[in-house]
Order: structure tokens, then sequence, then C-alpha cells
């Protein structure tokens, strides 16, 4: 398979779709040295992307709470990544959209003068966690923390807060892991390296409060589809001792879905009634 750099189709930049192989930035870019950058992952079912205004409006939050302003509009991104769904032909598929510092005047820390650039980009996507959805993922537990809200803005989609998640990625990959757990600062259990957790027990759902760590749009989804089907759902700080006693564990994420655990460490989970509802219900609301 072609790599991400070297394939045919179009990618929005700053209001120009422009080749695949020619979307690129200069060297000096301020982003790829300091990291100032927020992104967005979505996905589109039979021509619909889910929830897309409600990440469009994360993405210009996200870059608010990261003091970049980004020049566009809620309308214009919808617009933009409409174009690059039509241009590539696709009607499922994976798309990105990322808003950065580009070069200009500034070099150092300090970006005030260099333009907020956006991008949208599109392509074909499997299941994340590949034979997951089926038999369950089987996760490490990450030896990083998630940071303080005190240390960086942890409810922006920020390219900063995901440099731990790819090394506890790799880290889990190597031991023949799928993802990593996290816990946050204060030993919560917190998050997956891209997704949200759920546990199971006596038949109500217990999730982390994401008061330090990312309130997924599809997290808030699926506590939507859970209440509806009037299970109770109990948001609050989960400690790393209590896995022992779930008895089902899924995960969340526009890429990810909704995807079962059949382990973490060396705790065990069943791949269960509830969750597999749970995904089954997601899937058909995602196509609705």
């Amino acid at each position: 398979m072609a790599g991400y750099d070297d394939r045919d189709g179009k990618i929005w930049m700053d209001g120009t779709l422009v080749d695949w192989r020619e979307a690129n930035v200069h060297i000096l870019t301020h982003a790829l040295h300091y990291a100032s950058s927020v992104f967005e992952g979505e996905r589109c079912y039979d021509g619909r992307i889910f929830l897309s205004r409600e990440h469009s409006e994360r993405l210009l939050k996200s870059g608010e709470l990261m003091d970049m302003q980004i020049p566009y509009s809620v309308d214009q991104i919808e617009a933009a990544k409409r174009a690059v769904l039509n241009a590539n032909g696709l009607d499922n598929a994976y798309v990105r959209v990322v808003a950065f510092r580009g070069a200009g005047e500034d070099m150092g820390v300090a970006s005030a003068r260099n333009p907020v650039r956006m991008a949208v980009a599109a392509w074909e996507w499997g299941n994340y966690y590949g034979d997951a959805k089926m038999k369950g993922a089987k996760l490490d537990i990450a030896k990083w923390k998630r940071p303080s809200p005190e240390t960086i803005p942890t409810a922006a989609k920020a390219a900063g807060l995901y440099m731990i998640c790819t090394m506890s990625k790799h880290a889990a990959e190597a031991k023949g892991c799928s993802d990593a757990l996290f816990m946050d600062y204060r030993g919560y259990v917190a998050e997956a390296t891209g997704a949200n957790v759920f546990f199971v027990k006596d038949g109500e759902v217990h999730t982390p409060d994401p008061d330090a760590i990312l309130n997924g749009l599809t997290r808030q989804t699926v506590i939507k589809l859970l209440e509806e089907r009037g299970i109770k759902v109990n948001v609050r700080h989960i400690m790393p001792e209590e896995l022992e006693g779930f008895e089902q564990c899924w995960l969340t994420g526009s890429a990810a879905e909704v995807t079962p655990v059949g382990q973490i460490g060396d705790y065990t989970f069943e791949v269960g009634q509830l969750t597999r509802d749970i995904a089954e219900g997601y899937e058909k609301l995602v196509r609705s």
C-alpha cells in the first residue's frame, strides 16, 4: 500500500483543492517544531459525516484554547469537507481536518505573526483495531500519565497531547497489544491513546469523568444510547484496582467507533451482550 504522501486524489489546503502529492508545507512550519496544531478525526458513512458540525465546532474551540484563531467558520469547514469527499469520490471514509501555525515571521516559541492554516484530507479506512471488533482488543497499561488541566488545555484536541499516545501505543504493539490504557496524573483510569473507555458491572456502566481528558463526541453519543435503553451510567473517577471487578469493557472514538476490549494488562473481560448491543446500536445510528 502506498504511503500517505504518495496517493492519487485531492486535499483541501487553505481554500483550494490541490493534488494529493503536492499538499506540502515548509520545513520551518511552526507546528512541526512546537506542536501548534489542532485536528479532528471524523467518519463519513454512506455520504454523511457523523456529527460533522459538532466536529467543526470543536475544532474552532480547540483553536481558541490553544490561542490559535482559525480563519474559517463552521460553514466554511463543512464546505471544505464536502469538497474533499466529492473530489475523491468517497461515500465511506475517514476525514481528517487539521489547523496549524504555518511558516512566517516567527520561528521561536512565540508565533503570533505566523498564519494559521488549515487542511482537509479523506481516505478509506477500515476498522481501527482490525478484528478486535469481534474478539475484543488487548490493551497494555501505559507508563505515562494523562496530564493535569493545569499544564495544558486537556479539552483541546491538540497535537501535543498525543505525543505520549504515540509512545505508549508503540510500547503496547511491541507487547502484542492493540493499544494502551492511561491513568491520569492523579492515578485514576483515564482513556486509551485515541479513545474513551467504558466498563460494565452488575448491569450498570461506569466511565471516567472527563475532567482531565477529551470528552469525546462518540463517548457522549454512547452515553445517550445507554440512557435511552434505561441503563444507568456512572460518570466518575475510577481507581485502577477496580478493573478486576468489571465484567465488560469497550472503547469509543470516531476512528475506533465502539470496539470491545477483551484484556487490559492482566485483567480480562467478556465481549458481552451489552457491549454487542451498543456496538450494533451505534452502527445503526451513524448510518440512519
